[in-house]
C-alpha cells in the first residue's frame, strides 16, 4: 500500500470521561437485557449449562478486546476495527468490518426496539391494562411490541442527536438503576432457590451436541458484543486510553453479572421454565422471588436496559458511519456535524429511521420469541467474523513483537490469532449446520438455509458497497488502507 496522506475532515466535540466510556459501552452491551432474555434462549440450546457456555465464551472475547485495546492505543479512531482492518489487511476487509457492523446493529436495533415494546405491555400487564381501545395487548406480539417500541426508538434517537455526553448521563442512570435491581434479585435467588446448586452447570463437555455448543458459543458472544462501543467515541474521549479502559472495564463487569445471572436463574428455575418464557423471562424470574409490586423490578430494569440500549446502538453506529464517510466510502450525509451539538446529528436521526424500517420488516416473523431467535443468529455470525478480523489485523500490525518480547507477544500475536480462528470455526461450523439442517428455504427461524442466507446477505451487500466506494466514489481509503482521524493524531510506534 502507499502511504496518502489521509483527507481531512470535520472533528467531533471532545466532551467524554472514563465513566461517560463504561456508561456508553455497558449500555450497549445491555446486561440486564441479555441476561432477561438471553440467557432464556441460550438455555434453550445448552440447556443447564449457562455458567459454562458464558465463561467459554469469555476467552475469546477477551482475546479480541485486548486487539481492540492495543490498536486503539496506536492509532485512536472512531472507525476503529474499519480503520485498522483497512490498514493492516486490505481495505475491502476493513470496509466489510465497517459495513457488517453498520447492518448488525441495525438488525440489532429492530430486535431491541420489538424487547423494548414487550417490557413496556407486560408492565401495562402488570399495571392492569390488559386491553387498549379494544385490542388485547399480547407481549409476545412482533406487531404490537414493535409498534410501542418504535415509539421509544424515536425518542432516544432525538436524545442521542443532542451530544453524547447527555446520553452518557442518562444512561448511567439507568444503569444504576438496572444494576441494583440485577444485584438484588439475582442474589436473593442464588440464596433462597429451590433447585440445587450443582458443579455440573460449569461442565462444557456435558452440553448435549457439537451444534449446541457451537450455537450456544455464538448466542454468548452476542451476549457480550458492546463492550467496542467505548472505542467508538474515543474521538469524543478527553484521553484515548479511557476508552480501551472503558471497554475492558465493561467486559469484566458483564462476565461476573452473566456469571450471577445464569447461576440465579438456574437456581430459581427448572430448565423448562428457563427456556420456554423466551422475552418474559426476567418477569417470570421475578414473580418466583417476589409479590408486587416488588416483582415488577425486574420488569422495569429490562425496560431500562432496553432503552439505553436502543440509544448506545444508535450513537456508536452513527460514529462510524460518520468515520466511513470522512473517507467517502459512505455518502458525505453521514459525514455532517452539527454546529450546535458538535455531533453527526443528522447521520443519527438517519440511523434511527433505517432501524425503524428494518422494525417493520421484521414483522413478517409474527412471534417476538422466533424474531430474537432469527435476529441473535444471524448478528452472532457477523459480530464474530468482524471481530475475528479485528483481532487479524492487530496480529498482523503487531507481529514484530515476536522477535522484540516474547511475552508482548503471546499477547499482542498469539492470542488474538487464537481468538481469531476459534471465532472463525464457530461460524462456520454454525453455517454448515445450518446449511445441512433442512432441504428448503422459509422465512422461519427454525428453518436452517433462512437462518444461514440472512448474515450472508449482510456480508454479501458490503462486498457490493465497497465496490461502489471504490469505483464510484473512488474513496482514498482504497488506495491508502488508512482512515481519517479528526484531529490527525501523531501516530505512536506500532510496536507499543
Amino acid at each position: 500500500m502507499n502511504d496518502l496522506p489521509p483527507p481531512s475532515g470535520p472533528a467531533l466535540r471532545k466532551s467524554l470521561g472514563l465513566l461517560d466510556g463504561v456508561a456508553i459501552a455497558a449500555s450497549s452491551t445491555a446486561a440486564t437485557t441479555s441476561i432477561g432474555i438471553g440467557l432464556g434462549v441460550t438455555a434453550g440450546v445448552v440447556g443447564l449449562h449457562l455458567p459454562a457456555i458464558m465463561l467459554l465464551a469469555f476467552l475469546p472475547i477477551l482475546g479480541i478486546a485486548g486487539a481492540y485495546s492495543r490498536l486503539n492505543r496506536v492509532e485512536p479512531n472512531a472507525g476503529n476495527g474499519y480503520v485498522w482492518v483497512g490498514r493492516s489487511l486490505t481495505p475491502w476487509l476493513g470496509f466489510l468490518v465497517g459495513w457488517v457492523n453498520i447492518v448488525a446493529t441495525i438488525a440489532f436495533l429492530a430486535y431491541t426496539t420489538a424487547v423494548t415494546g414487550s417490557a413496556m405491555i407486560q408492565l401495562a400487564g402488570e399495571a392492569g391494562v390488559h386491553q387498549v381501545g379494544g385490542l388485547t395487548l399480547d407481549p409476545d406480539s412482533t406487531a404490537q411490541t414493535t409498534a410501542v417500541g418504535i415509539l421509544i426508538l424515536v425518542a432516544v434517537t432525538l436524545t442521542a442527536v443532542t451530544g453524547v455526553r447527555t446520553a452518557a448521563r442518562l444512561q448511567t442512570g439507568l444503569l444504576i438503576f438496572e444494576y441494583v435491581v440485577l444485584l438484588g434479585f439475582c442474589g436473593y435467588g442464588i440464596v433462597t432457590g429451590p433447585h440445587a446448586f450443582s458443579l455440573s452447570w460449569f461442565d462444557p463437555f456435558a452440553i448435549p451436541s457439537a451444534s449446541a455448543l457451537a450455537q450456544g458459543l455464538l448466542l454468548s458472544v452476542f451476549c457480550y458484543w458492546g463492550f467496542e462501543a467505548a472505542f467508538t467515541v474515543n474521538e469524543e474521549v478527553r484521553d484515548p486510553r479511557d476508552a480501551s479502559r472503558a471497554g475492558l472495564i465493561t467486559l469484566a463487569t458483564m462476565l461476573g453479572l452473566f456469571l450471577l445471572g445464569s447461576i440465579a436463574f438456574q437456581r430459581v428455575l427448572s430448565e423448562g421454565e428457563l427456556a420456554g418464557h423466551g422475552a418474559q423471562g426476567l418477569a417470570y424470574f421475578g414473580d418466583r422471588l417476589a409479590s408486587q409490586p416488588l416483582a415488577a423490578l425486574p420488569l422495569v430494569a429490562l425496560m431500562f436496559s432496553a432503552v439505553a440500549s436502543l440509544q448506545a446502538g444508535v450513537i456508536p453506529t452513527a460514529r462510524g458511519m460518520f468515520a466511513m464517510s470522512r473517507d467517502r466510502t459512505l455518502g458525505p450525509i453521514w459525514g455532517k456535524v452539527s454546529s450546535r451539538y458538535g455531533t453527526p446529528a443528522l447521520g443519527t436521526l438517519l440511523i434511527g429511521a433505517l432501524a425503524t424500517a428494518v422494525a417493520a420488516l421484521s414483522l413478517v416473523i409474527p412471534r417476538l420469541a422466533d424474531m430474537i431467535m432469527a435476529t441473535v443468529n444471524a448478528v452472532g455470525i457477523v459480530v464474530a467474523l468482524s471481530y475475528a478480523l479485528t483481532a487479524l489485523a492487530a496480529a498482523v500490525r503487531f507481529r514484530a513483537l515476536l522477535r522484540e518480547d516474547w511475552r508482548q507477544g503471546i499477547r499482542a500475536v498469539v492470542l488474538p490469532t487464537l481468538s481469531a480462528i476459534s471465532l472463525l470455526a464457530l461460524g462456520g461450523y454454525l453455517g454448515w449446520s445450518f446449511y445441512t439442517s433442512t432441504d428448503h428455504l422459509e422465512v422461519s427461524a427454525d428453518n436452517g438455509w433462512f437462518l444461514l442466507l440472512t448474515p450472508l446477505a449482510m456480508i454479501a451487500s458490503g462486498f457490493l458497497a465497497a465496490a461502489w466506494a471504490k469505483w464510484v466514489r473512488r474513496s482514498p481509503y482504497f488506495h491508502s488502507g488508512r482512515g481519517t482521524d479528526a484531529d490527525a493524531p501523531q501516530l505512536l510506534a506500532t510496536s507499543r
